[in-house]
């Protein structure tokens, strides 16, 4: 059985906004499968879809009314057999994004749970008679804005939400609720999937006795946008009990060949740690992200204390690493004050990331140093956007639809005015534009994507760090007695280090001089080397 995703580059879909092929504004899967030579001839592995089954739709398709069909949205079963047939002959890897901690309100589980205090599913979300004031049971906060809690009329109690109020959470405590889930991801392992995103895995578990969260000690007693950073989620979510169910998952991946799991961490408290917890040892999950390179810190400091971090606390565990995704403002706009100009720095991030060890994953639209969209509220889709701006404008900036080509008013993507709008800064950077331009970013992924599939010591090789200064990052990747030195510069000024023991060889570089041992990194400059001894290799400023 080969561990294909250890080392992978996964490349993420947001299906409502690649590719629309009907003519209604929203990505669809036959639109995806009509784009999927583009994917494979960017040289990644797989492709997440972002959820595409049955939905109302109050947070795009997180909120999961039937797990296992399809949004006509998006298309049918047998459109996704489509898809999932060709990206195979294609020779990439499928993984669907599996959101089992809660359903929505329009899921006949909660339905019936809802409709007595005493029916067959009763048990099957968290329910909660109110404090003696009227209060809610527990202080937890929702991440999206409010209580954890809503007041049902019909049960006369609270039920618990760690989003929307339309998006109730299940209760994993019940075993028949835990069967539940383990047969709706076997529908799609039978199906052929290659495994799974397991959105907020951290969240399946709540504390039985309803225990409030303490406060999280902060220096600023203000939070910027949502109080729940205010609480340590010590009852809320990460419980021990997670850890057991999530083996499960694991088992039932086993008993297939080659598939594979990732899980989504969200904690901004103890990122890396929970990610070491999940994954150790070969009975939890594959890998797992946080959001601890998905932020504002942009620093060789950072970096090299999030990858060293993570494998110092399990070694034999394996992380997944990236820098943009649906959830968050995309990088080139998130580190603009680091880039000399944006080009670079999205050159440089592609080459940052792709010489991480563990499994990367690119997000649609990233290959094109695609900036951040400036959404007014007036074009608002995103529920936390809507309820907690101006300060947090939400997550519509990232899923604007995908540019394909030039002259066209809503640049390939479809022939109807798009769910969201597609703005002059994005439509400019267009795939029919940079394909084939040795100087854009697109062809600049393809050959740093091309390199690490080449270079065993990038996909499988050891990190050794290198001590130096900020703003630069240097680290040596070794695999079978060969080495690859890279260094970054993370800044726009002038940086140059002396190199012992490695020569220039065919690796990317950007604003790169060697000569005579001595190596100068112009804005975001940076460079690949190699070595035959990982050891004899010095650098120095």
């Amino acid at each position: 059985m080969t561990e294909w995703w250890r080392g992978a580059v996964t490349y993420q879909i947001y299906p409502r906004s690649f590719q629309d092929s009907d003519g209604d504004g929203i990505g669809d899967l036959k639109g995806i499968t009509s784009r999927l030579e583009y994917v494979a001839d960017l040289g990644v592995d797989a492709i997440w879809l972002s959820p595409i089954f049955t939905s109302p739709m109050a947070d795009m398709g997180y909120d999961v009314s039937n797990h296992t069909d399809i949004d006509p949205l998006f298309g049918t079963l047998a459109d996704f057999d489509a898809l999932q047939a060709k990206a195979h002959k294609l020779g990439l890897k499928v993984i669907v994004d599996q959101v089992i901690s809660h359903v929505s309100d329009q899921h006949p589980w909660f339905i019936e749970s809802r409709s007595s205090a005493d029916n067959p599913k009763a048990d099957w979300f968290v329910w909660a008679d109110p404090k003696p004031d009227g209060t809610p049971p527990t202080n937890w906060l929702s991440a999206f804005g409010g209580p954890a809690w809503e007041w049902d009329t019909t049960r006369r109690q609270y039920y618990l939400h760690n989003f929307l109020a339309s998006q109730p959470d299940l209760n994993f405590h019940n075993p028949a609720v835990q069967d539940a889930m383990i047969e709706t991801m076997r529908f799609w392992l039978v199906r052929g999937v290659d495994g799974f995103r397991l959105d907020t895995v951290n969240y399946y578990f709540h504390d039985r006795m309803l225990r409030d969260n303490p406060a999280h000690e902060r220096a600023n007693p203000r939070p910027e946008v949502n109080p729940i950073e205010m609480q340590y989620h010590m009852f809320s979510k990460n419980r021990p009990e997670n850890l057991a169910f999530v083996e499960r998952i694991r088992a039932l991946l086993d008993s297939y060949d080659e598939r594979t799991s990732v899980g989504e961490l969200g904690d901004s408290q103890r990122a890396t740690e929970l990610m070491a917890e999940y994954t150790k040892g070969d009975k939890r999950l594959h890998s797992a992200y946080s959001f601890d390179m998905l932020g504002p810190s942009f620093s060789a400091a950072h970096f090299r204390a999030r990858i060293q971090g993570f494998f110092d606390l399990a070694p034999g565990g394996w992380p997944g690493w990236s820098f943009s995704n649906h959830d968050v403002t995309r990088h080139v706009t998130r580190w603009h004050e680091y880039g000399a100009d944006p080009a670079s720095l999205a050159k440089l991030s592609a080459a940052l990331l792709l010489s991480f060890e563990g499994s990367i994953y690119l997000y649609q639209g990233e290959e094109l140093g695609m900036p951040e969209s400036d959404i007014e509220f007036h074009e608002l889709t995103d529920p936390p956007g809507i309820r907690l701006w101006p300060v947090y404008k939400g997550r519509d900036g990232c899923r604007t639809p995908m540019v394909w080509t030039s002259g066209n008013d809503y640049s390939g993507f479809s022939t109807a005015k798009p769910w969201l709008p597609i703005k002059p800064p994005q439509a400019a950077l267009n795939v029919e534009r940079q394909a084939g331009d040795p100087d854009s970013v697109l062809e600049f992924y393809k050959q740093m994507l091309r390199y690490r599939r080449q270079n065993r010591e990038l996909r499988d090789g050891r990190t050794r760090f290198l001590d130096l200064p900020e703003p630069l990052l240097a680290h040596i990747r070794s695999h079978a007695g060969k080495a690859i030195l890279s260094i970054f510069n993370l800044s726009a000024e002038l940086q140059t280090v002396k190199v012992h023991g490695a020569a220039a060889g065919d690796g990317p570089k950007l604003n790169a001089t060697f000569s005579g041992g001595k190596l100068a990194l112009g804005p975001n400059g940076f460079a690949f080397l190699r070595s035959d001894s990982a050891e004899a290799v010095r650098v120095s400023v």
